[in-house]
């Protein structure tokens, strides 16, 4: 599995029945859930727990596509192109906007 659908298509393969059974709500919840672990991951800067966490917000967003009928692989390249959608240079080169006061 060495593209975004292929991998989609391997989480299809070993999770599809289950994720269909808990439907999308229950699986937009576990991927919230998993975002949540992320956070703190990246918070304690736990290199395991990072790559740990990442694969596992990963496999559930393509669980939600695939329980959504979203090719993940089609909405990446439509979204984004070899080049900034609004400066059209690789890398971008548009500006960082201003912070926002707090």
């Amino acid at each position: 599995m060495t593209s975004v659908a292929g991998f989609q298509r391997h989480v299809a393969d070993l999770y599809l029945a289950k994720d269909r059974r808990r439907g999308t709500t229950g699986t937009m919840l576990w991927m919230v859930e998993e975002v949540g672990e992320l956070a703190e991951a990246v918070r304690r800067g736990e290199r395991a727990g990072l790559e740990e966490e990442m694969a596992d917000v990963l496999a559930w967003l393509a669980s939600l596509a695939n329980l959504l009928d979203v090719d993940l692989e089609k909405a990446i390249a439509a979204k984004y192109p070899a080049q900034c959608r609004r400066c059209g240079k690789k890398p971008c080169a548009c500006p960082e906007p201003a912070a926002e006061p707090l």
